[in-house]
């Protein structure tokens, strides 16, 4: 059983590391998934005051 957790504790934080290293890496090889919309977006809005 400790074996068992073991291996799942392991790949827990390997998932984990890999979260961080996508998060700092991933930008440079897909930059198209990271970047924000360049459109601009207006709306009216009605403020309701006394």
């Amino acid at each position: 059983m400790w074996r068992l957790i073991k291996a799942v504790l392991f790949l827990v934080v390997l998932a984990a590391a890999g979260l961080v290293v996508y998060a700092y890496v991933g930008p440079v090889f897909f930059p198209a998934d990271f970047a924000a919309p360049s459109q601009e977006v207006t709306s009216p809005v009605t403020l309701d005051t006394n």
